[in-house]
Order: C-alpha cells, then structure tokens, then sequence
C-alpha cells in the first residue's frame, strides 16, 4: 500500500513540476522572442511552442484526477460536517460511512462510463492494432496541437475515478474498523516538529 501511496504523490509531484516548468518555459519564450536580439531572436522566432498550452491543460486535467484521489486518502477535501459531528457517535458513525460508500460508488461509476467513452474513443482501435486484429474498428480523434490520441487523455478519467473509489472504500474500511477519519492540519508546517512548536510556544509565554 505504502508504494502505491508514493506512487500516487510523485505522479502528483511530476505533473505539478511538468506543467508549470512547460508554463514558465513558454512565457519566457514569448518574451524574449519579442526583444531584438541579433540570431538569438531568429532562433526564438523559429521555436514552435504552441503545443504547451495544451500539453499545461492536460498536465493539470490528470494531476486534478489524481489529486482528488490524494485528497481523500489524505482528508483534505472541504466537507460541511457540522450536522454530522453534532450527533451521537452511532448515528454520526453511519452517516459518514454511508458518504464515504456513496463517494466510492458515484466514482466506481464514473471510472465505469469513462473506461466505455475512452474504449469507444479509439482505445479499441489502438488495442486491434497492438494485437494484430483485422477487425474494423474507427480510429478516434487527436488532439488539435499535439496530435496526441484524446483516448490517451481522457484516460485521466477511468484511472483517477478507479484511485478515487480505491481511496473512499480504503478510508471506509479503516473508519469501520477503528473509528478514525484521515485528517489534514492545515496549520501544520512541513519541516517542524511538535517539539520544535512546543519550544517556542514555551518561550513566547516565558
């Protein structure tokens, strides 16, 4: 479980880096081209970069897929829980459990309509291909700058729904099994320990 967590972060991580290194990149680009600067502006001009748009907007359609899932195993998705956390511990303990198995099927179900769409798409004539099939099968659209085959995108769908319900049936069984939800500290520093905090509380107050 623990490499599919890694995985699932560095995929995020490497999506993140990607799509805002090809952002920079490209503004940068646009800049410079218009500044006259002898050859160095006629090798600028002769850079064909209008691919990165597209390729930014399909960087951040697949980290926001898998960063929903993230955010579920992690518990930092926004909820309205006031109502929930007011009743009484039984109660409170089926309602959340029937949330977090309604979130698994209605994404159980949209990995289920996204795998038909991207089949239908031209997966199925790329699968007849790598298989050697005769079979005719319609190949699917591309995409407009790129020429990428938009089943390859939108499989963004499928895989990031398919992680998502993993994640929501995950935190279900660990919710049945000792009560406990995952919970994101928001106020939480990245680098500094409890007893680094607690110090310098002590201190201020002395």
């Amino acid at each position: 479980m623990k490499i599919l967590d890694r995985l699932e972060e560095w995929l995020i991580i490497f999506l993140i880096g990607a799509a805002t290194t090809i952002t920079f990149i490209a503004v940068v680009h646009r800049y410079l081209a218009g500044v006259e600067i002898p050859i160095v502006q006629d090798w600028l001009l002769g850079l064909h970069l209008g691919w990165a748009q597209e390729l930014t907007i399909i960087l951040f359609v697949w980290m926001a897929k898998f960063g929903a899932a993230y955010g579920v195993r992690t518990g930092i998705h926004v909820g309205v829980d006031v109502a929930i956390n007011a009743m009484q511990p039984r109660m409170r303990g089926r309602f959340v459990l029937f949330g977090l198995l309604a979130g698994a099927f209605c994404t159980g179900v949209i990995c289920m309509l996204g795998s038909r769409f991207v089949w239908g798409n031209g997966l199925h004539a790329a699968f007849n291909h790598w298989i050697g099939s005769t079979e005719f099968v319609p190949e699917g659209p591309v995409t407009p700058d790129l020429e990428w085959p938009t089943w390859a995108v939108y499989l963004a769908v499928p895989l990031g729904s398919a992680l998502m319900c993993f994640r929501f049936l995950q935190v279900a069984w660990i919710f049945r099994q000792t009560g406990e939800l995952p919970h994101h500290d928001h106020a939480a520093v990245a680098g500094m320990d409890e007893d680094e905090h607690t110090g310098e509380h002590e201190g201020a107050r002395t």
